[in-house]
């Protein structure tokens, strides 16, 4: 691994949890980030050595907006309740920059890196109270948002040195899964693969706008999924590869086959019925409130995906997904193994490490088991075994191995995969 620009004594492997946006919009009573120190002290038991982070860079120092009273709450009564990263429990108000600083200094204490990187164009002002973040997002012309972020990080970073907290940040990563956001307005081309080569010049202004600020620190954007067609489109000043292997597989015959990521009229209401609990409304009638539609907007999760999340009944998905995996194993598996070997192989061509910011099954409803099930941990166990095998520096166990999600509760998972991703054997006792 080429350590190109990375922060000194940048740990050899990063076992990385993902704290996305909840670790500010769930901060209230009995709410997993109530405490930061004991999530923090957590994390560690666990075997972690890194987080990764929505900061809200825009919000804090771009937006223009009074941060020192944030009201966050849910997406509006229980709208979204089912869903994994929207289900917040209670309205809270937060005094941004404050509980930011106190973030780094609690991973500071504990001996914690961050990722620090911003989910603003896909979901994190879906939380607000009010519209006010969204709108100054959206007001911000697409060609230069990258750029915009950007000047953001830096001032965080800025910000953070001031305070002596700086040291906690491994590097920065403009925005969260670039291609499948707001960050592909005006392209022309949608979102998905084909956004990819089509976001390069802008991303590439973004970074160096960065490296402007801050030469000496890692810099970098993130993908959804691999983009194994596009990656001679990642931007040449990137100095980390980090993508998102989620193979889906059987998830994603489920998605398709009940159009969970279309649009409402398309949606085959009568078909849908086998997954969902007995009294679930019609899906034109599932909604946040009407004083809260600008919300549908300001997040990228289709509405018949949250409706069937929200009223599924978990243990019919678990047993479609069940029953379906016998004949997705083999092309998920090969799928993840070629995903890895190719990002690993680029990477390393170009001199830069490699990190698994999110994977590995895919998006699934909050109550469901299936990926912290028998079939999803051996997966889990899998993929990072390979990942030490290829010499990839940073990986999650999980995207739900973090403590808004069920798997935190499975501590031997989570350090046997520690032990897995960092030496190549499991621990032992």
């Amino acid at each position: 691994m080429k350590t190109r620009n990375l922060p000194a004594g940048a740990p050899d492997k990063l076992l990385i949890s993902l704290w996305d946006f909840s670790w500010y919009v769930r901060t209230g009573p009995g709410e997993p980030f109530e405490d930061l120190d004991a999530a923090f002290a957590q994390a560690v038991e666990r075997g972690y050595g890194a987080v990764r982070i929505c900061a809200m860079p825009f919000l804090l120092f771009r937006s223009g907006l009074d941060t020192a009273a944030l009201r966050l709450g849910p997406l509006g009564g229980q709208y979204g309740q089912g869903v994994r990263w929207y289900d917040v429990g209670a309205e809270t108000t937060i005094d941004a920059r404050a509980h930011t600083l106190e973030f780094f200094r609690a991973a500071q204490r504990h001996g914690v890196g961050v990722i620090v990187s911003s989910w603003e164009y896909q979901q994190s002002p879906s939380f607000a109270l009010d519209p006010a973040w969204y709108e100054a997002l959206h007001a911000v012309d697409p060609e230069q948002r990258a750029e915009v972020l950007a000047d953001a990080h830096a001032d965080l970073l800025d910000l953070l040195a001031a305070e002596g907290l700086d040291d906690v940040v491994l590097f920065t990563e403009l925005h969260n899964e670039v291609q499948i956001g707001y960050l592909t307005d005006g392209l022309g081309v949608g979102r998905g693969d084909a956004a990819v080569p089509a976001l390069t010049q802008r991303l590439e202004r973004g970074i160096r706008r960065f490296k402007q600020h801050h030469p000496e620190r890692p810099c970098t954007v993130n993908y959804a999924g691999v983009p194994v067609a596009a990656l001679s489109a990642v931007p040449p000043s990137a100095d980390v590869l980090v993508v998102h292997p989620y193979a889906y597989g059987n998830l994603q015959a489920l998605v398709d086959e009940f159009g969970l990521r279309g649009s409402v009229g398309d949606f085959p209401a009568e078909r849908a019925r086998e997954l969902l609990r007995p009294g679930a409304p019609a899906i034109a009638d599932w909604t946040p409130g009407a004083e809260n539609a600008w919300k549908l907007r300001a997040t990228i999760v289709s509405l018949p995906e949250i409706y069937v999340h929200d009223w599924c009944d978990p243990a019919a998905v678990d047993r479609w997904l069940y029953e379906r995996w016998g004949e997705h194993r083999l092309a998920v598996e090969q799928k993840l193994s070629l995903w890895l070997q190719v990002a690993a192989d680029w990477a390393a061509a170009s001199g830069i490490p490699l990190v698994l910011g999110e994977g590995y099954v895919g998006y699934t409803p909050k109550d469901t088991r299936f990926e912290e099930g028998s079939v999803g941990a051996q997966l889990c166990r899998q993929v990072v075994r390979e990942a030490h095998e290829l010499g990839v520096w940073g990986a999650v166990v999980c995207s739900n191995a973090a403590p808004q999600h069920a798997m935190w509760d499975d501590v031997a998972l989570q350090r046997e995969c520690a032990a897995l991703f960092t030496t190549g054997s499991p621990a032992t006792s």
